[in-house]
C-alpha cells in the first residue's frame, strides 16, 4: 500500500511540474512591465532584440536539450522543437543574428536577470524571486 500512494505521489508530482506555468523576465528595476507574444517571440527567436522603449535587451537562453526550452519556443512559435533547432542552425551560419546566451539552469538564469538590467528570460512561475519581475506568462 505505502509503495502505491507513494508511486501515485510522485506521478502526481511529475505531472503538476509538467502543467507549471513558464513566465518571462525582466530584472526588477527593468521600466518595462509587459511584452506582447510578438515581441517574446521577435526576442527569443533573434528577429527583435529590444524593449518597448528602444533599450537593447539581453536574451537569456537554456542548454538546447532543456525541456523548459523545448516547451517555451514550442509554445510561443507553434513549431517544433526540431523546426527552431533548424531555424537557429540556419542563423547562426548565415551570420545575421546573435543567439541568446546559453545557461544551463533556471537557478542561474534567475540569478543573472536578478543582476543584469537590460536581460530577458524566462523560468517556471514557481521559481520567480523578488528580484525579477514577471512581463509575459504562458499557462501551461
Amino acid at each position: 500500500m505505502l509503495r502505491a500512494s507513494l508511486f501515485l505521489l510522485l506521478l502526481f508530482s511529475a505531472w503538476a511540474q509538467a502543467q507549471q506555468d513558464i513566465v518571462v523576465i525582466v530584472n526588477k528595476t527593468n521600466p518595462t512591465n509587459a511584452l506582447s507574444h510578438k515581441a517574446v517571440v521577435d526576442m527569443f527567436m533573434g528577429k527583435y532584440l529590444a524593449f518597448p522603449d528602444g533599450s537593447m535587451a539581453q536574451t537569456y537562453d537554456y542548454q538546447k536539450d532543456s525541456q523548459i526550452r523545448s516547451t517555451f519556443l514550442s509554445a510561443i512559435t507553434g513549431r517544433s522543437i526540431n523546426q527552431i533547432n533548424a531555424y537557429w542552425s540556419r542563423v547562426r551560419f548565415s551570420g545575421k543574428v546573435s543567439p541568446p546566451q546559453i545557461f544551463p539552469d533556471v537557478m542561474t538564469v534567475l540569478d543573472k536577470v536578478a543582476h543584469t538590467a537590460n536581460a530577458v528570460a524566462y523560468v517556471p512561475a514557481h521559481t520567480v524571486t523578488a528580484q525579477v519581475k514577471v512581463v509575459y506568462t504562458i499557462a501551461q
